[in-house]
């Protein structure tokens, strides 16, 4: 059976992938970061998909981008509401780097595990926010990645995929429910009040608009305004 690590934060998009892939018949494992995130409820979802598709390996590696800072994510700065986002800049939920640092200790673990493949949850609604979730990233980390390793060295490419690129939420929420997920265990909510998603960032607008689109229940729990 093929191997494939999976960058899952317990959110929609990566637990689709993690499904997806687990159907294709790659033997997973799971890698969660937690980079100290303010939505640390991710941690707890990942771990609730871990056990729901009964996958047996999943490495939790916490690494503190705080120190670093810069985001609304990790740092002393407000999350702004969907509504007062601009469109035409990158928006302070961005985390410096962060694919780069993730998708990194995603292929360090894959030479460790035999795998040759890795995927994560980028998708067509990150394109103009987030630069490290675009097609032409995703294809420069995998040429980097096949210059860069042991494994590619002798002979064993590796491939960086991203399989909801080109989905919109609906589309994946679709394809997840296809595929067995409880939507209800994800966790999407960039400033969460406790365990309950705020119901005002963009993550939540998306998630929310996601579910309307596909004519399916939203799960979610969100805070009462």
């Amino acid at each position: 059976m093929k191997q494939a690590v999976i960058l899952l934060s317990g959110g929609l998009d990566s637990s689709t992938v993690l499904a997806l892939a687990q159907s294709q018949g790659f033997s997973i494992s799971a890698l969660t970061v937690f980079y100290g995130q303010r939505n640390h409820v991710e941690l707890s979802a990942a771990k609730k998909i871990v056990k729901h598709f009964n996958i047996a390996n999943h490495k939790i590696i916490e690494l503190d981008l705080g120190l670093i800072g810069g985001s609304s994510l990790t740092d002393k700065i407000r999350v702004k509401s969907h509504q007062e986002q601009d469109d035409n800049i990158i928006p302070d939920t961005y985390v410096p780097a962060r694919n780069t640092i993730m998708l990194s200790l995603a292929l360090a673990y894959a030479e460790v595990q035999g795998a040759y493949d890795i995927f994560f949850g980028a998708n067509i609604h990150d394109y103009s926010g987030y630069p490290d979730c675009r097609p032409a990233y995703i294809k420069a980390f995998q040429n980097m990645a096949n210059l860069a390793t042991k494994s590619s060295v002798e002979g064993h490419s590796i491939g960086i995929h991203a399989p909801l690129v080109n989905k919109s939420k609906a589309e994946i929420i679709k394809l997840g429910l296809s595929l067995g997920i409880d939507y209800s265990m994800t966790h999407s909510c960039y400033d969460p009040k406790g365990n309950r998603a705020c119901g005002q960032c963009s993550a939540c607008f998306y998630r929310q608009k996601g579910f309307a689109d596909a004519q399916v229940a939203d799960p979610t729990v969100y805070n009462e305004v």
